[in-house]
């Protein structure tokens, strides 16, 4: 009986075991099941995770992944733009950060050296994780630095066209479509006044006096021609309409300035004054010098294109034709 009993305590002690066995081998699979599990959600989510902080956009240098969010921007070109969306780059060109419309919204931006004329080292001191340009013969050097974005002068051709472009690229299309929208109230109340002080047929010149040389400027080259032409919607002298809007710029001869001189002249010049114009034999006998339908700036003002700058330019030139005597 004895025996009997203790084979029947071992023999409950091994279904113990055995269970115990069974339970921890269960276990142990389960945390394995959990384990990979956790793994295999981790990582998707580290790729969901970098798919969001990366996209590859088209380029005239092909497609290139940039970040979704930049922080470290360095704008070679399009820097009102990018301060229109309140974006503000670590690093620009020393003409751009002297430009006379948002120059006191770049306290502490870094210079990236001679405006078409990048240094490297510069920027790369900077740590960008961006760049943006408008030359790409220096593509090569900068895209050794960080993902850099050429976007050709010339291909974006109004504020419409930049704001759209930049409010995509940088996830901005909200403050685009506002700052859009407040920059067409503006040029329309502008127009109106112009509209009813000037004549509609009026032609207008945008020029350049350059000591020895004259140049004439189209619709996007700056020096007023996104303000008069693009804004305002007034036109070159029909003559020369046509050809100065094709190729935006050309060089005039003395003897070519009155065929490109139109009803008003908008004239960049930093060392002659109206006087001084009308003193001079040639640009004294033009309509529009004897008229007092000459108006001069400065480089400082006129060189800028960029929305910011173009807008300013409406509203100053619109000051000085709505108060002329016609």
């Amino acid at each position: 009986m004895y025996i009997q009993q203790y084979r029947n305590r071992n023999w409950k002690l091994g279904i113990v075991v055995t269970l115990f066995v069974l339970m921890v081998l269960a276990l142990s699979a389960c945390s394995s099941t959990n384990n990979d599990k956790t793994v295999e959600d981790t990582t998707k989510s580290s790729d969901v995770k970098e798919s969001k902080t990366t996209k590859t956009i088209s380029t005239i240098n092909g497609e290139i992944e940039i970040p979704t969010q930049p922080k470290r921007i360095v704008a070679e070109e399009y820097l009102g733009s990018l301060i229109a969306l309140d974006v503000i780059p670590v690093g620009a060109p020393e003409l751009t950060l002297k430009n006379y419309y948002f120059k006191d919204k770049l306290k502490g931006v870094s210079d990236t050296g001679v405006y078409g004329k990048p240094s490297a080292e510069n920027i790369l001191s900077m740590n960008p994780d961006l760049i943006i340009t408008g030359n790409n013969e220096s593509y090569k050097i900068l895209s050794k630095i960080a993902p850099t974005i050429v976007i050709p002068y010339g291909d974006l051709k109004n504020a419409h066209e930049e704001l759209t472009y930049f409010g995509e690229l940088l996830n901005k299309e909200d403050e685009a479509k506002v700052w859009l929208e407040k920059y067409d109230q503006q040029i329309a109340d502008a127009k109106a006044k112009v509209d009813e002080a000037i004549k509609e047929d009026s032609s207008f010149s945008i020029m350049e006096d350059a000591g020895k040389a004259t140049y004439v400027y189209g619709d996007n080259f700056g020096r007023g021609g996104q303000a008069v032409y693009q804004a305002f919607g007034r036109k070159p002298p029909k003559s020369i309409a046509e050809e100065i809007m094709k190729k935006q710029w050309a060089e005039l001869s003395e003897e070519m300035i009155p065929e490109y001189a139109g009803d008003y002249i908008i004239m960049t010049s930093n060392g002659r004054t109206v006087e001084d114009f009308k003193k001079d034999p040639i640009w004294g006998s033009l309509e529009a010098v004897k008229n007092d339908h000459l108006y001069i700036w400065p480089e400082e003002r006129s060189w800028y294109y960029d929305p910011i700058a173009t807008l300013a330019q409406v509203e100053e030139l619109t000051t000085w034709l709505t108060n002329l005597k016609q």
